[in-house]
């Protein structure tokens, strides 16, 4: 029998964020409450690193998540055996089994497919739809084949998709390329505005750094997590969890995540590139180096806490807040976080994230200098 949720993806993030979430709920630990139901797992493309942790979750039994940082400035070793995953699956193998899921129990699908996630395939096309048993090569035509079949089957039934790529406005994103493929296939009008208007495409940000993967499944992450998910109508979540939010100002929390720890990181690939740091340096030994410490404490502070102010007396205080699991995480004694490795793309990560925190602050505190920001992304580096 097929699990309430579906979920696209065998990456370690989401064996250690979106499943471990459900695993608590449905165990009744850790304050998480209510689970739709188990989970099970497709696997969308033919790699064998995915297959291999496919086999591994078909074996039953569950999989390590071992939780390693700190929190509360409590150093945290635990491991816990994650059972929420049911069924797995391989899409081209069970392609059947697949339609015949989304056409009746499934209520939530999420989703992490990776940078590449959302292209089309050209072979793709609507010949897919009567194909009874040959899965199409991309993801977006996979989704848009299962859908199509429960419109026929289930039409009035709530469906709630959460893609969690790293992806702004990801679930905004994924319903317009679904919908256009559903366009260029020429499929019925009424499929089309079910596709829109009934199904639930939820806008989310995840965070929590899973450094490791346990073989053949499992993995290792920090103690931080959330899963911020946009309010709408007829949203349905997989489960309630102290680290889910739901809110109706996702802007506000991708502003925490980007102008505290992502432009921290930046800062010091900045401070790393441009001063001939040892190459191996990792965030943990930067956080314990006085001079970098002061350094990017005094970015924070000056540079960029005062943009929260501009945003109100809570915006302020949540700032805060997040800044200090930011430094936990930083200094997290087991994570080598090399700089080195944050430093790729360093030029357009620049942009990317510091430009936006100087942009709002010329708008809404145009007397805040901004030295280290300013001279960051005037650099060469």
């Amino acid at each position: 029998m097929a699990q309430a949720i579906l979920q696209f993806g065998t990456s370690r993030f989401l064996q250690a964020h979106v499943d471990l979430f459900v695993h608590e709920a449905l165990a009744g630990v850790g304050g998480a409450g209510e689970a739709r139901g188990g989970i099970t797992v497709v696997q969308t493309t033919d790699r064998a690193d995915g297959a291999a942790r496919i086999a591994a979750l078909a074996a039953g039994g569950g999989y390590p998540v071992r939780i390693r940082g700190l929190a509360s400035g409590e150093r945290i070793d635990r491991t816990v055996m994650c059972t929420a995953v049911r069924e797995a699956w391989q899409a081209g193998a069970q392609w059947p089994a697949l339609r015949a899921a989304v056409a009746g129990e499934v209520q939530v699908i999420v989703s992490n497919t990776a940078d590449k996630g959302y292209l089309l395939d050209e072979r793709d096309g609507p010949a897919a739809l009567l194909a009874a048993s040959a899965a199409p090569h991309s993801f977006p035509a996979k989704l848009l084949v299962l859908l199509h079949g429960r419109w026929q089957r289930a039409p009035q039934a709530a469906l709630t998709l959460l893609p969690c790529e790293l992806i702004e406005r990801n679930g905004e994103v994924l319903r317009d390329v679904v919908a256009g493929l559903a366009r260029d296939w020429r499929m019925p009008q009424d499929f089309t505005d079910w596709l829109t208007q009934h199904c639930v495409w939820a806008n989310s940000l995840v965070d929590r750094i899973v450094s490791e993967a346990i073989e053949p499944v499992g993995a290792v992450a920090e103690p931080y997590a959330v899963w911020v998910v946009e309010r709408q109508a007829r949203l349905v979540m997989p489960c309630t969890h102290p680290s889910i939010v739901l809110t109706h100002d996702l802007d506000f929390y991708e502003r925490l995540k980007l102008f505290l720890l992502n432009a921290g990181h930046t800062w010091l690939a900045e401070r790393w590139l441009s001063q001939g740091l040892p190459a191996g340096l990792t965030v943990g030994a930067a956080m314990a180096d006085a001079e970098l410490r002061a350094g990017l404490e005094d970015l924070w502070a000056h540079e960029i806490l005062p943009v929260f102010d501009t945003l109100g007396p809570a915006a302020r205080e949540q700032a805060q807040a997040y800044l200090v699991d930011v430094r936990e995480r930083f200094s997290n004694p087991f994570l080598d976080h090399r700089i080195a490795d944050i430093a790729q793309n360093h030029a357009q990560k620049k942009q990317r994230r510091l430009g936006p925190i100087v942009a709002l602050a010329a708008e809404r505190a145009p007397q805040l200098a901004q030295p280290g920001l300013k001279a960051a992304l005037a650099s060469s580096y």
